[in-house]
């Protein structure tokens, strides 16, 4: 285990923990063991704020395959990284055989510095038929917040298409179910933020926000026992090639949201192209008004343009 006079982690070779204090606050399962209907992939879970809130939840029985804050993209050619059953336009949901899975392959990167947490690792991505179809340099920087409230976790993806060919990456939304456009960095709450607040820039709030783009979005969350409030907020960075994306986001029956870049539009990925996407998750302590989520997006925007990933990749 590394110690930093603030955060500590450690690293049991399938997942790792980072913890603020004697607080464990974020745990990264890099290697994932979950059944291939579930599209094994990393994910973090549990995640905390600060006054020990969990904000995550990991299998939860209406969607086993949500696992907290993952990568998770539904159509990515005729291949689903999502899990599940997969939207066919005319058909709805099906199961089918196609849900491919992301393979750790090796740690590129491991440290402290500056006191932030910072991790990469290389992934293969193969199909339910065994087809390699990308290789992916993953990092991700993990810094406590100034004010003792909240942290800031950056997340990077850099994937390659190694396929030999080009692949159409989507949403069900692309296959013709409407408002349906989920895929991307993907946020599942707690049971409890069933009802919780969606707010966007501006003083813009609720399901209406889905589908619509912005730099930011934010959930608002109570906790059963305790009665406290937490908020979640997730960032695009302006490098990002949709940026600014658009977002899908739920309230009911379940918390869910995240950027999603290939809503209404398929993207192609091109044979041979590396695709790089980047985003800041800001997990805070307590209720936001509008000033506290502007002063949270604050803080995210400036880990994107301060806080780098070493993703490690000629390692």
């Amino acid at each position: 285990m590394s110690t930093t006079t603030a955060l500590t982690w450690r690293d049991d070779e399938q997942s790792l923990t980072v913890s603020l204090g004697d607080l464990d606050i974020a745990t990264y399962t890099y290697d994932a063991t979950d059944e291939q209907r579930e599209s094994p992939r990393p994910f973090f879970h549990p995640l905390r704020t600060t006054a020990g809130e969990t904000v995550s939840v990991y299998r939860p029985w209406d969607h086993v395959w949500h696992k907290g804050i993952a990568w998770s993209l539904p159509h990515f050619g005729e291949d689903n990284f999502w899990g599940g059953p997969s939207y066919r336009r005319g058909d709805d949901y099906k199961w089918l055989p196609n849900n491919g899975s992301m393979r750790h392959e090796r740690v590129t990167d491991v440290g402290l510095d500056g006191g932030a947490f910072h991790f990469a690792h290389a992934l293969s991505w193969w199909t339910q038929g065994g087809k390699h179809v990308v290789d992916e340099i993953r990092g991700i920087r993990i810094s406590p917040g100034a004010n003792g409230d909240s942290w800031t976790l950056v997340f990077e993806t850099a994937m390659t298409n190694v396929s030999g060919g080009d692949i159409r990456i989507g949403s069900p939304t692309t296959e013709g179910r409407e408002n349906a456009g989920y895929g991307g960095l993907f946020w599942r709450g707690p049971r409890e933020f069933a009802g919780g607040r969606i707010a966007g820039p501006g003083g813009a709030t609720g399901e209406e926000l889905r589908g619509t783009r912005g730099p930011w979005l934010a959930f608002v969350g109570q906790h059963d026992d305790t009665c406290r409030f937490s908020t979640v907020l997730i960032a695009d960075d302006t490098a990002n090639a949709q940026h600014p994306p658009e977002w899908f986001a739920r309230s009911e029956p379940f918390a869910c949201f995240g950027p999603a870049p290939f809503f209404s539009e398929e993207v192609t990925f091109a044979a041979g192209e590396t695709m790089v996407n980047r985003y800041a998750v800001v997990i805070a302590d307590g209720d936001s008004d509008q000033d506290r989520l502007d002063g949270l997006a604050s803080l995210a925007t400036d880990a994107l343009q301060h806080e780098a990933v070493k993703t490690g990749a000629g390692a």
